[in-house]
């Protein structure tokens, strides 16, 4: 009996080499998934008032305006809460089953918004709820997998990677609209929409969901309930350390989320700030932190540098950015604000990312699920707390906003209270810790 197990590894190790790894199609797909979801979200949220304004009739504009707040929060609020639930179902299912699943519940959520007229503004509501609990089974699963079946020497390029076709995505949504009002005008358009660029954008953000639902039901590794744990699956950081991770992703969404509200309220108070340019600067936003993940994609930095020094890097920038924002006197210095929050914000939540995808792979949808609620809690509470102080302190909310950020650097610098002394224990691998490492310990 002892004699037989040496002659059943080898297929088990050749299953898991085939496994431990994405072809260039699979990791194709999952990436085209993050930018189908992040770009419908930016080509949805401004048809909004599209949908509302024939079934509120003579509504006042503040009121329109409360609706889409309160409908940007619902999505926001099924992100936070399909995430956490998700991910356990991804581990315990299997994630490629919760990965489609979601897809299938992100189009069926689109399909009704066709004829808003036939849901009402209750069922508008309803389907925006839905769209965001299912995109929560998008955003964390495909981290989760993509670390599941990533060797270590090439994870960080990896992230980086989603991290960029995340930013695109956002980048590309407006221009989704850009492009249903050319078409719609077109003959064959024009007839099935009824030159409706609206439910253009409607109907190409469902064609291309569907089309990433086809195409990752085609391509994925096969579902496993046991996820192909290795003997030293546990060899990941604690669950106690995702819990930080937790907490920095939703501390810098919150800022993140307050930034870009005081930027849109900048725009209101300076009357010599148009809409145009207020555009510019999100989307100098967006290019920054496109640049930065640019950067980790090709240096592989996320690889070589300490993890502490990266977070620590990140919100120095961050702090710097908000600084300059809260004392700004001309249009040259926001942007100057601007590019330094983003730039670090740009290097902390990828990052944090990278660091979540050190956890045993039995619950890494358990921590990338746990990434993503907090990001859309922080998000949530950013806006709000955002919108209060700029009310009441106006620009000088920038530099309110920094605290979280100087609070989190100062736990940063004291690593030893609740970050493990080698950092580089957070992204061990499985075959890292194999019997080099046990010879090296004392």
């Amino acid at each position: 009996m002892v004699e037989s197990r040496p002659m059943r590894s080898p297929p088990s190790k050749a299953r898991l080499a085939r496994q431990d790894d994405l072809g260039v199609v699979q990791l194709g797909w999952l990436a085209a998934a993050v930018f189908v979801v992040s770009a419908g979200y930016g080509a949805l949220m401004p048809l909004i008032p599209d949908w509302l304004r024939p079934l509120m009739g003579d509504a006042d504009p503040a009121v329109l305006a409360r609706h889409v707040g309160y409908l940007s929060g619902i999505y926001t609020a099924g992100i936070l809460v399909g995430a956490p639930l998700w991910g356990v179902l991804a581990d315990r299912l299997g994630r490629a089953r919760v990965l489609l699943v979601g897809l299938v519940g992100y189009v069926a959520s689109l399909l009704p918004l066709l004829r808003p007229e036939s849901v009402g503004v209750v069922g508008i509501y309803a389907l925006r709820g839905a769209a965001g609990f299912f995109v929560a089974a998008v955003v964390p699963v495909v981290p989760a997998l993509v670390a599941q079946y990533t060797p270590q020497a090439i994870r960080a390029k990896r992230f980086a990677w989603l991290g960029a076709m995340s930013l695109l995505g956002f980048l590309f949504g407006p221009g989704l609209n850009a492009v249903a009002d050319r078409l719609a005008g077109l003959g064959v358009f024009a007839a099935l929409v009824q030159g409706s660029s609206t439910k253009l954008v409607i109907g190409l953000s469902a064609a291309l969901g569907a089309l990433m639902m086809l195409g990752l039901a085609a391509t994925l590794p096969a579902p496993s309930s046991t996820l192909d744990a290795g003997p030293s699956d546990d060899d990941g950081p604690p669950e106690s350390r995702s819990f930080t991770l937790w907490l920095l992703n939703g501390v810098v969404m919150f800022v993140l989320a307050g930034f870009e509200l005081g930027i849109v309220l900048q725009g209101q108070r300076h009357p010599e700030l148009t809409s145009r340019e207020v555009s510019w600067m999100f989307a100098a936003c967006s290019l920054v932190m496109l640049g930065v993940n640019a950067v980790l994609f090709f240096t592989g930095l996320l690889e070589r540098a300490d993890p502490r020094r990266m977070l620590a890097a990140g919100m120095v920038l961050g702090i710097a950015g908000l600084a300059v924002l809260a004392r700004h006197g001309s249009e040259t210095w926001m942007y100057v604000g601007v590019s330094f929050t983003a730039a670090g914000t740009g290097i902390v939540l990828p990052t944090v990312a990278y660091l979540a995808a050190g956890s045993a792979r039995r619950r890494l949808g358990t921590a990338m699920g746990g990434l993503a609620a907090a990001a859309g809690f922080g998000q949530t509470l950013g806006s709000a707390v955002a919108g209060w102080l700029f009310g009441t302190v106006m620009q000088s909310s920038f530099a309110w906003l920094s605290i979280p950020l100087v609070a989190t650097l100062a736990f940063l610098l004291i690593p030893r209270q609740w970050w493990p002394a080698n950092p580089a224990l957070l992204t061990a691998s499985p075959s890292s810790t194999s019997p080099t490492s046990t010879e090296t310990e004392p």
